[in-house]
């Protein structure tokens, strides 16, 4: 399977798939979790010390968020998103206060209305309302040969509509925010990006053109359609909600039934903003259970797997496990190994992609869905590796504990395993902000009043809960 998460990544079986089809079980959804004050101590010091790798690595001028630090790079329009809902979090919270965000809010969004757009390849941020996946940190324009991003501009969108929604004061700096919102979502073309109808392209190379796969099956794509839908301007045709989940692969993998899709960040990233908490689609409503149970579930799966282990990596167990889209150590074959660097890891029906390597965002990013084995395991990792994996913006991207040859990697490995340097700005802001989805619900309540995606997830065919209100 193909999918883009700002590059087209390409993954292969690793292991043997452990599938169970003829099983029905499933972990049952524990009765609502109770932090206890032990729990709320560490998500507080989390929160603040995630936080502050938006606040402080971003360039205040334009708003753009690099990809990763302290690793010197470009900015990722991804997670100038997830930057975006960080601010609002710091208010709430009380590391920011409002006149603060707002300032860069406004900053960030001036930048992205008025960047330059065409459909040149150089000196430009973006083609049809679409911007680049990754820009240059002090110019804004396209980064090398990126490519045009579909789904990293709906994680950009997906910032700006929850700025839109939160900055509702009646003074000059929100009100701006709130019209340039509306301007910079307006102006996105779903509807030219439909190369093979009804279905959005991955991306658009002013060199080559679209790129030759589509968003199809179940991923990370259903906040894209969402907005797509929701347009007022250019939305693409209300059929390809139907036509998306048609390709769905409903299975069951380590005793969960779920949608299946290996990287755990698929069941997160959409989440962030939208509360799929009992609103269901023609799909769901067959199935009998929502998408926020569909991910509780893969997340349970994906633990369970990690548990088992069946390629026995070290230190894989009940509180140190998750996989999804991080960085590793090395492209390597070592000892009969195959290790990767950046890669989309997971555990599913479909496919396994696995080197042993662990992310934190991987049980942060699900903490709303299942805190009592996430929260316990983010802890874990912490208090186990130490400063080796814990730093000033709280946790590093990945770690390998198996991982023991440093000759074959520039930096990171220990006589402890391999540990990364860097943050990155998308794993980090699932961490943050689903945190606080957990804790207060702030994110969901704030985007259930957003125009555009409750119009969007009608066109969809989402009925029931808070859509009914």
């Amino acid at each position: 399977m193909k999918y883009l998460l700002g590059i087209t990544l390409l993954v292969a079986s690793l292991t043997t798939v452990r599938c169970q089809p003829k099983k029905q079980a499933v972990t049952p959804a524990p009765a609502a979790y109770s932090l206890s004050g032990s729990d709320q101590t560490f998500l507080d010091s989390l929160q603040r010390d995630t936080f502050r790798y938006f606040w402080e690595t971003t360039n205040p001028e334009n708003g753009l968020v690099p990809d990763r630090a302290p690793s010197n790079s470009f900015a990722s329009i991804a997670a100038v998103g997830f930057g975006l809902t960080s601010y609002l979090v710091g208010v709430e919270r009380g590391y920011i206060i409002r006149a603060q965000a707002a300032d860069r809010t406004l900053n960030t969004l001036r930048f992205f209305a008025s960047a330059p757009q065409s459909d040149k390849a150089t000196g430009v941020a973006g083609y049809k309302g679409f911007f680049y996946h990754f820009l240059d940190m002090k110019t804004g324009e396209r980064f090398k040969q990126v490519e045009l991003s579909t789904i990293d501009t709906a994680l950009l969108l997906g910032g700006i509509l929850s700025a839109q929604s939160y900055f509702d004061q009646n003074n000059t700096t929100e009100a701006e925010i709130r019209q340039l919102a509306d301007r910079i979502y307006e102006r996105v073309d779903w509807a030219w990006i439909t190369n093979h109808k009804p279905f959005v392209s991955m991306g658009w190379h002013p060199e080559s053109g679209f790129i030759k796969s589509d968003w199809t099956g179940y991923n990370e794509g259903m906040l894209l359609y969402v907005l797509a839908l929701g347009s007022p301007t250019h939305p693409v045709s209300n059929d390809v909600w139907s036509a998306w989940t048609k390709s769905y692969h409903w299975a069951t993998f380590y005793d969960q039934t779920h949608v299946n899709f290996d990287p755990l960040f698929g069941h997160q990233y959409s989440h962030v903003w939208i509360d799929f908490r009992g609103i269901k689609d023609e799909y769901m409503r067959g199935k009998g259970i929502d998408y926020f149970e569909n991910s509780r579930r893969a997340t349970y799966a994906n633990r369970a797997y990690c548990v088992a282990n069946p390629s026995n990596w070290q230190d894989y167990g009940p509180t140190i496990w998750g996989l999804t889209a991080c960085d590793g150590p090395s492209d390597t074959l070592a000892n009969g190994r195959q290790f990767f660097s950046y890669r989309a890891r997971g555990a599913a029906s479909t496919q396994i992609v696995d080197d042993g390597t662990i992310a934190p965002t991987a049980a942060g990013g699900s903490m709303a869905f299942a805190p009592e084995i996430c929260v316990p395991a983010l802890r874990a990792m912490k208090s186990k590796y130490g400063a080796k994996l814990y730093g000033e913006y709280g946790f590093r991207d990945a770690f390998n504990p198996t991982y023991h040859y440093p000759a074959r990697v520039s930096n990171g490995t220990t006589a402890n395993g391999w540990f990364d340097v860097d943050y990155l700005g998308i794993d980090q802001g699932p961490i943050l902000l689903m945190a606080e989805n957990l804790r207060s619900g702030f994110i969901w309540q704030l985007m259930q009043k957003n125009p555009h995606i409750r119009r969007g997830l009608t066109k969809a065919g989402f009925t029931g809960g808070w859509l009914a209100q």
